[in-house]
């Protein structure tokens, strides 16, 4: 039997212990889990998020180790949430990400949690969030989330997350292509990793052209021609260019992870989205609107959890569902029935 206040002291008390038992808790939707979520969500809100994401072969879990290293020195705590492949045997995460992070798991101020992704198309599994509440309430200083990294679906990390990291590298494609996916438009930072490979400027540099696509300066990173300096035509815009100052224009950064190169200008970059944010009032509007996602996820799950285990609605379901295998009604009308049937229940 889960004993939420005694789980609750030992995160207060930094246990270790309570910690795993905690997040294994919330991960498996175990009895009390809400409860404990519920007891917790005082403590919350002293960590920085960071989601990070992109495609597979990237070099996400190099680069998340280097970060958390480079974070250490300076005293922080780093806590890891590494969403892992679903195993098709165990319905477990297979802990590569794990395995590729050994280095950061001796130290006694990282905590890696592998989290199976348990057939979640987003990239996370569908509990993510609440883990990194768990975290967050255990005292980390930073909270990394790494998505599974299968391609262009992984969005909902954004949803968890105060900063979203989008990594790519020299063999991820055309720039111009790749910004047309909606992996692209949540990104704060950009990342192109293994930047000592044949392409990496080229990939840069059509990305900060597609960004400045989007903010009307596309070519501001490329040099003039002639002596030309295209600043000179921008200084000109005046007003106009004091109003895009305001917004945040993703940074492009270079990184070889496993060589440390660009880590320091990675951090440094996530400092100053997270002070923009801060400045900007963006911080407390995006946590808002991940707490109202959050409230509508837990409300819709109640109400499954209701529809299927309480007597009435039940019934109504079922019988929508007999309906349809037999041919009697379509699915909308099935359902838009049951719905009906079960207001009437409770009106009653």
């Amino acid at each position: 039997m889960v004993d939420p206040a005694n789980i609750l002291e030992g995160l207060k008390a930094r246990r270790p212990a309570s910690l795993a038992r905690a997040i294994s808790i919330v991960e498996n939707a175990s009895a009390g889990s809400e409860a404990l979520l519920g007891g917790l969500h005082s403590l919350v809100g002293g960590a920085r998020r960071i989601g990070i994401t992109g495609p597979p072969g990237a070099g996400k879990s190099t680069l998340i180790e280097r970060l958390a290293a480079h974070w250490r020195t300076g005293g922080l705590t780093v806590g890891i949430i590494a969403i892992d492949p679903t195993s098709p045997f165990t319905g477990g995460a297979l802990l590569g990400d794990r395995i590729r992070m050994e280095r950061a798991a001796l130290d006694p101020g990282v905590f890696i949690r592998s989290m199976a992704s348990r057939g979640s198309l987003g990239g996370m599994a569908t509990t993510t969030g609440e883990v990194a509440d768990v975290m967050d309430a255990y005292g980390f200083d930073r909270i990394l989330v790494e998505t599974v990294g299968v391609g262009q679906s992984e969005l909902d990390v954004a949803s968890v997350s105060d900063t979203t990291v989008v990594v790519l590298v020299p063999e991820s494609g055309d720039g111009i292509q790749v910004m047309k996916a909606g992996l692209m438009e949540i990104a704060d930072v950009y990342v192109v990793n293994k930047a000592d490979r044949p392409g990496a400027d080229r990939l840069r540099q059509e990305l900060e052209v597609a960004i400045g696509l989007k903010s009307g300066q596309a070519f501001r990173h490329v040099p003039g021609h002639h002596g030309h300096d295209s600043s000179e035509t921008r200084s000109s815009e005046g007003g106009k260019a004091k109003a895009k100052d305001m917004a945040w224009e993703p940074p492009v950064l270079a990184t070889v992870a496993p060589r440390d190169e660009g880590v320091a200008e990675l951090s440094g970059a996530l400092d100053r989205h997270f002070r923009w944010l801060e400045r900007d009032g963006g911080l407390a509007a995006r946590r808002a609107r991940q707490l109202e996602r959050r409230t509508r996820e837990v409300l819709e799950r109640a109400v499954r959890r209701w529809a299927w285990s309480d007597a009435a609605p039940r019934a109504a379901l079922e019988a929508a569902l007999a309906d349809v295998a037999s041919g009697r009604r379509s699915p909308y009308e099935a359902a838009a029935a049951a719905v009906e049937r079960i207001r009437r229940s409770e009106r009653a």
